[in-house]
């Protein structure tokens, strides 16, 4: 098989990879607080066939000792990145939605663990507890869970995170801090925790970033650009295309080849 078969199989891998991706941010695009990830790549360069040596040569006329070197290079996925930018507020007027603007995550506890968010789309449970979606806990300062008192009428969150039931304090968010974003991984459902093995640290945000803030009856969008990724989408489609085009015709050459040494050999 030639060479150029196996770069157009290993080049439609890659694009079919990076459209998982592109097709994960866009199924994306209408949840609250999601991250865009993206595919970064590298050229990889093979050499083949025999070692590069370059020998000196006795005259211009003296026949080279070894063959020229033949060196390949491929893309590969080199690693994939997520886009932690911020994403635009809008406006819900729920009074427990809840968005950061900033560096910065909330705590929820989960049946497997303490995971790190930017959804605020928060809810109250029967006895008061403030929980999300899903219905795990929201951590408050301290590590314990928050609860609203039965019959409270008015909640109010200040940008510093305290959430007050008709004007008396009953908590405060945990706002969580990290010194390397690129340390998180995600875990699905819109969290994240700390790499094992990371050397990244959580901190608290509020005193690592003077400037966060915590905005009620809003929600953080995704930051996605639908736009954009769309344009992607078509570009890997017509990339994925192309491979497939010159698989096809390196298989084609190695069909006539065949066919034309069997012929001679007869």
């Amino acid at each position: 098989m030639q060479e150029a078969a196996f770069s157009g199989v290993f080049a439609a891998l890659s694009a079919e990879h990076r459209l998982n991706y592109i097709a994960n941010n866009l199924a994306n695009s209408g949840t609250s607080g999601y991250k865009q990830d993206h595919l970064a790549f590298k050229d990889t360069m093979i050499q083949f066939a025999h070692d590069q040596i370059m020998e000196p040569m006795a005259t211009v006329r003296s026949k080279p000792l070894f063959p020229d070197p033949q060196i390949a290079a491929r893309t590969r996925i080199a690693a994939k990145k997520t886009d932690f930018s911020q994403g635009t507020l809008q406006f819900t007027g729920n009074p427990l939605d809840m968005a950061i603007s900033g560096e910065g995550f909330f705590r929820v506890r989960s049946p497997h663990g303490d995971y790190l968010t930017r959804n605020g789309a928060f809810c109250q449970t029967a006895d008061g507890s403030l929980v999300t979606k899903q219905g795990w806990p929201v951590l408050g300062r301290g590590g314990g869970a928050i609860a609203i008192p039965e019959g409270t009428r008015t909640v109010h969150l200040s940008p510093e995170g305290r959430i007050f039931a008709d004007g008396e304090e009953v908590g405060a968010l945990e706002l969580v801090s990290v010194s390397d974003l690129d340390a998180l991984e995600k875990l699905g459902g819109n969290l994240y925790r700390l790499r094992e093995g990371a050397e990244a640290e959580e901190g608290d945000a509020l005193a690592d970033n003077p400037g966060i803030l915590v905005n009620q009856g809003f929600l953080e969008a995704s930051n996605v650009n639908v736009v954009t990724e769309m344009v992607k989408m078509i570009e890997v489609q017509r990339q994925f295309e192309a491979y497939q085009k010159v698989i096809q015709t390196s298989d084609a050459l190695d069909r006539e080849a065949h066919q034309k040494v069997g012929r001679t050999s007869r």
